[in-house]
């Protein structure tokens, strides 16, 4: 691939043409909004200008309400030699461009499973996709050619290509993805209107549970009016358990021994549900789940800290699996969660004890 031309300069839009900028494809960038693609050119995405004749490929990074429209539009103008778009949803586009009646040899529909809360050119980077899914959904008309550029676009962005059925995809990305949001929603509406003393008691739990809810609520308008379906079929199955658990808690008050059984059987039911599927979720690089272990270092909050904390790891020769970071409430400390290999544990414990650092039993 040596041109490409991006057609919306979002994040995503803008994220994949700086990646392939940085590795030296020729990218045109183009927007409903001129100052968007300025924007993004002037990040070094690439160009604003408009191509003097076909290019190898273009990106269409729309809204998925807008994705066969805009796709329909460069077809017809000739403006590549292959199409993909990047939307998150992948049956509805192609339906709709199958109604139009053009040939779709030369289009595949993608989706990397990559993004941010924040949206728009100052949002993206480079390396976004780097390391995670981006699903291709070739259909039998596809052309070859146009599969193999797919491919490169997504070995361009270090990304790792995951071949699925568009319909199966949409289902897929209402479980792990679209449902979550919502359900993340819900629970952060719940801090709304709540009194700030219960508010100033929020942990990493509840951050944990509410990050996502920070996104742009017209971007996932456009996501969700793209796959209501699968989206609603998963959430009436939530809504079931919703009941049967407020029916345990219930009971659970009740003054009937036998009730209060009940109620604690089908709580620890939920639980453990919850704990065969939480296992099932992908763990480092998306290998199968592996157990660590933490090691917990209490640190101020102070420029450093944390560059000092691995750099005495790596001192000890131990490598850090992951890292979370718990703050504490109302004061300039926190809680470093150091996540290693089980065997790893102890020599870093040795090791930051050591060199001066409070650990946490």
């Amino acid at each position: 691939m040596r041109s490409a031309l991006v057609i919306g300069s979002g994040l995503i839009g803008t994220s994949a043409a700086l990646a392939l900028a940085q590795r030296g494809v020729v990218v045109h960038l183009a927007d409903h909004d001129p100052e968007q693609a300025r924007t993004a050119a002037a990040l070094g995405a690439g160009t604003d200008e408009a191509p003097s004749g076909p290019v190898d490929l273009a990106i269409v990074a729309a809204p998925p309400a807008y994705v066969a429209g805009v796709l329909a539009d460069a077809m017809r103008r000739g403006l590549a030699r292959g199409y993909v778009d990047v939307a998150s949803v992948k049956g509805g586009p192609r339906r709709e461009l199958e109604a139009l009646g053009l040939d779709l040899s030369a289009y595949i529909g993608t989706h990397p499973m990559s993004g941010r809360e924040k949206s728009g050119p100052l949002a993206a980077t480079g390396d976004l996709f780097e390391g995670r899914p981006w699903v291709l959904t070739p259909s039998r008309d596809t052309d070859t050619e146009v599969l193999n550029l797919a491919l490169e676009l997504v070995s361009h962005c270090r990304a790792v290509p995951v071949v699925m059925d568009a319909d199966a995809h949409d289902r897929a990305v209402a479980l792990v993805s679209h449902m979550p949001h919502l359900v993340s929603s819900m629970v952060a509406a719940r801090l709304e209107h709540a009194e700030e003393a219960a508010v100033r008691l929020c942990g990493q739990g509840i951050r944990d549970v509410t990050r996502i809810a920070a996104s742009d609520p017209r971007m996932w308008i456009d996501i969700l009016s793209a796959n209501p379906g699968p989206v609603a079929d998963l959430l009436t199955d939530v809504a079931a358990d919703l009941e049967e658990t407020v029916r345990a808690l219930r009971a659970l008050q009740s003054s009937d021994e036998a009730k209060r059984r009940e109620g604690t059987a089908e709580i620890e039911d939920v639980l453990r549900r919850g704990n065969a599927g939480q296992v099932r979720v992908p763990g480092k690089h998306g290998s199968a789940p592996r157990v660590y272990e933490t090691v917990a270092v209490l640190i101020d909050d102070q420029p450093g800290q944390l560059a000092h904390i691995f750099a005495d790891a790596g001192r000890a020769g131990i490598n850090i699996e992951d890292v979370r970071i718990e703050h504490a409430t109302g004061q300039q400390a926190g809680l470093v969660q150091l996540i290693v290999e089980p065997k790893a544990a102890g020599p870093l414990a040795t090791a930051l004890r050591e060199r001066g650092w409070a650990l946490r039993q």
